[in-house]
C-alpha cells in the first residue's frame, strides 16, 4: 500500500472517530410560551413513548361540552420510567391533569411540567433544560 493511500485512511478512520452526530432537537421557547401556563384535566387517548420526547394525548371537554384532544410533550421515556411513570400508569382511559405550557401557535398542544393521576399521585413530567419550572396554579 503506498505512502498516500495510508495517509488517506489515517485521515478517514480519525474523521469517523471524531465526527459527532447531529441531533435535531428544539428549545422550550421555540414552540411554547413560558408565559401562558395551561392546567386541562382530561381522559388519555393515546401515549407515545419515543425519544427524545414523549407524547401524551387526551379528550378535554370545554365548558361548553365540546371536546377537544390536546397533545402535551413530555420528557424521555426512560426519564419517566426512572420517576416511575411509564405507559401501563397511563392506560387508555385514564383521567388526568396535566399542568404545563401552551403552544406559541394557540393550537391545543403544550408543554407538560406534570401529570397528576385520579388518586392523586404526580409525576414531573417535563424535561427540557430551558423550561421555566412548573407554572404555580
Amino acid at each position: 500500500m503506498s505512502t498516500s493511500l495510508k495517509g488517506w485512511l489515517l485521515v478517514a478512520a480519525a474523521a469517523c472517530t471524531f465526527a459527532t452526530p447531529v441531533v435535531a432537537h428544539h428549545a422550550f421557547s421555540a414552540e411554547f410560551d413560558a408565559n401562558q401556563p395551561v392546567e386541562v384535566k382530561g381522559i388519555v387517548t393515546k401515549g407515545q413513548w419515543v425519544n427524545p420526547h414523549s407524547w401524551l394525548f387526551l379528550d378535554v371537554k370545554g365548558p361548553d361540552g365540546t371536546v377537544t384532544n390536546w397533545g402535551f410533550e413530555f420528557g424521555a421515556p426512560f426519564a419517566l420510567q426512572q420517576k416511575g411513570l411509564t405507559r401501563q400508569v397511563l392506560q387508555v382511559g385514564t383521567e388526568v391533569v396535566i399542568k404545563g405550557y401552551r403552544s406559541k401557535s394557540g393550537k391545543p398542544f403544550g408543554y407538560s411540567t406534570s401529570v397528576t393521576l385520579p388518586d392523586g399521585k404526580a409525576f414531573q413530567t417535563g424535561g427540557a433544560q430551558d423550561a421555566p419550572p412548573p407554572p404555580a396554579q
